[in-house]
């Protein structure tokens, strides 16, 4: 168990954590020197069953409430210090807050200093302690009078300490290993070293870990050794405090308080996240696009409060809202956050992550609010069955499981259950509901009868145009996978480039069919850059529209195709083309246009502009796709076109 100490300066904690330990926690030269804590101090004890007790003890002045902040999200339980003499004070009110706003509800009080006053004093100082923890979560815990320097009270403190505990139990260390770096530092003979507490998951030495956000993908780093609450081990999991040895490309300097050490998995920083809050009943009024400090983790983040559900927040009510970073960080579904205001003097608000992937689009439309009231329960299985009703298009569950914190077996268990049709496209995992995925089926195949129905000389339609047909936003993968299926269960065909229902049969007339014979040995002579229609009409004497007609309607039937405007290509020809691309990719990764414009020069093709015009045409019916100036084959599928199976 961790505890974090609470309390307004000057009242003891620092005195009383080392009377329970044996530790002074002020490791700052300054800190002794001035006899306040101003930064974040660690102490461990051991108990009886042999495991450790962890104390953080925290600043108490109001001016150091970000380095508070940096150790309370992190703790288990609260050890709110008030002095007998003084009483409750300002931070001994706000600290109190926080713990609420931060959902810590186990905890005691310890009243210092019982030695400098007589018992009148503090049985006042009981009665105000009770007063100000009524309508907290702490309303039940319990007050230790205590005098640190003399031991008085100090071994019924511990015993209750370590009753709580034997009672708090294990950890769940499900999830994916996350620790929230609060201290980097270098050691002889060892390097760097960060500190934290996990928050979830597990770690060993030898495994690797990101340290995100930083850079563009974070520093790789590998755990030599690790200390788990203060003692050296092999493992240490999530509610532990954790000082990792790390190697790594990076130094003590690339690593600051507010960074997170996770598994590979976990590292995906965003600058946005929405969640709910609650405002204090203490506090004022928060309005729509507030500027705010955001504690989260160990992290201080400047940002913005957009509210979804209302335009303002009164006193002790709530709210669903977006919260808007100036910089990256990292987060899950369920961790907590203070807001505190642009100056950092007081308290806004407090809340809970619970969607760090949300849509640009339609933040505040009823299904988004009723989604994110969802996601309030602590049920992913119940937010995923909703979710798979609002998206059609499915659901990216590689970022739901992100979201969630789930492990690959754990997410694996909950798609099933869930019934879900997985689509997996590399690292790329979308989910469908079954009666989703037998929609889009439908969808598509109603899609192919109409545009029979309204071209009946077309052969087909090509398969980017039928996945927007079907449903625009639909991913290419999942299109491919639907297709897939389709074609196997013998429900839809494919020739060449096109779709179309196995029952559908484009015709050419026989009088275009005789034109068509007398023309296409002009496009059979050059079939990697053939005469465009305005050069079939000068050679061949046919008037220029009537090749231009004739061309359209047999390309209809997947005989030729409009690679550029009046630019037609044979079927076979294009089929050539797409396994000149094919092996292009193979032998250099990418597909530029000067390599295509080579590779089939001697077999008359045309410059660089033909061959960019017939990779454009490649993109555009979704065989390639465009990355900068080279071109990429989009999927495994794109061999049938090849082969016009």
């Amino acid at each position: 168990m961790i505890v974090g100490t609470a309390g307004h300066i000057d009242h003891g904690k620092t005195t009383l954590v080392k009377a329970l330990t044996g530790v002074d926690a002020d490791r700052l030269p300054e800190e002794k020197a001035r006899g306040i804590t101003l930064d974040l101090g660690y102490a461990y004890t051991p108990l009886a069953d042999g495991s450790v007790l962890g104390f953080i003890d925290v600043p108490g002045h109001e001016k150091l409430i970000h380095n508070m902040l940096a150790g309370a999200t992190g703790i288990d339980f609260a050890l709110l210090v008030v002095a007998a003499d003084d009483g409750p004070m300002p931070q001994t009110r706000e600290h109190l807050e926080l713990l609420g706003l931060l959902g810590l509800d186990r905890g005691a009080v310890a009243l210092t200093k019982c030695d400098a006053v007589d018992a009148a004093r503090i049985a006042a100082a009981r009665g105000e302690v009770a007063a100000l923890l009524a309508d907290s979560p702490l309303a039940a815990c319990p007050v230790f009078e205590v005098a640190a320097p003399s031991g008085v009270g100090i071994p019924a403190l511990r015993t209750h300490l370590e009753a709580a505990a034997a009672g708090l139990g294990p950890r769940c260390a499900d999830g994916r290993f996350r620790l929230a770096i609060d201290r980097c530092f270098t050691l002889s003979g060892i390097g760097t070293v960060v500190t934290g507490t996990a928050f979830s998951g597990r770690v060993g030495a030898g495994d690797t870990a990101i340290i995100a956000p930083a850079g563009s993908s974070g520093f790789k780093a590998r755990v030599k050794s690790l200390h788990v609450q203060d003692r050296p081990a092999e493992s240490g999991h999530a509610g532990e405090r954790c000082a990792l040895a790390l190697a790594g490309d990076f130094e003590k300097k690339d690593v600051a308080r507010g960074m997170w050490l996770v598994d590979p998995s976990a590292a995906q920083p965003m600058s946005r996240f929405q969640a709910e809050l609650r405002v204090p009943a203490s506090q004022n009024v928060l309005k729509h696009w507030t500027a705010v400090h955001v504690h989260l983790g160990a992290a201080d983040i400047l940002g913005r409060v957009a509210l979804l559900d209302c335009t303002e927040v009164a006193p002790g009510g709530t709210a669903l809202a977006e919260i808007i970073l100036e910089r990256e960080t990292l987060a899950v579904r369920g961790d907590r956050f203070i807001l505190r205001d642009a100056g950092a003097q007081r308290t806004v608000a407090g809340g809970r992550v619970l969607d760090t992937f949300p849509p640009t689009r339609h933040k505040r439309s009823p299904a988004r609010l009723e989604l994110l009231a969802a996601m309030r329960e602590d049920d992913p299985a119940a937010t995923l069955a909703l979710l798979a009703a609002q998206a059609p298009a499915g659901i990216d569950l590689t970022r739901f499981a992100a979201n969630w914190n789930l492990a690959a077996a754990a997410a694996d268990t909950l798609w099933r259950k869930a019934g879900l049709r997985v689509v997996t496209i590399g690292d790329e995992r979308i989910g469908f509901a079954a009666t989703a995925w037998q929609a889009l089926a439908e969808k598509l195949l109603l899609a192919l009868a109409e545009d029979h129905r309204r071209a009946p000389d077309m052969a087909g339609v090509e398969r980017e145009r039928l996945r927007r047909m079907t449903l625009a936003n639909l991913s290419r993968g999942a299109f491919d996978a639907l297709v897939g299926e389709l074609l196997s269960a013998g429900r839809l065909a494919q020739a060449r480039a096109w779709l179309h229902l196995p029952e559908h049969q484009a015709s050419v007339s026989a009088a275009d069919r005789d034109l068509f014979a007398v023309l296409k040995p002009l496009l059979d002579a050059a079939p990697y850059n053939p005469p465009r229609v305005r050069d079939v009409f000068r050679v061949s004497g046919t008037a220029e529209e009537t090749v231009r007609q004739l061309f359209r309607r047999v390309a209809r039937s997947g005989e030729l195709y409009p690679v550029a405007q009046d630019h037609y290509f044979t079927a076979a020809a294009v089929a050539e083309l797409a396994a000149i691309v094919s092996r292009l990719q193979a032998a250099h990764g990418t597909v530029r246009a000067a390599a295509l414009r080579d590779a089939i020069y001697d077999g008359g093709g045309g410059g660089r502009k033909v061959a960019i015009q017939i990779l454009e045409f490649f993109d555009r019916i979704g065989y390639t796709r465009r990355v900068r100036d080279e071109h990429v084959l989009r999927a495994a599928s794109a061999q049938q076109w090849i082969t016009g199976n």
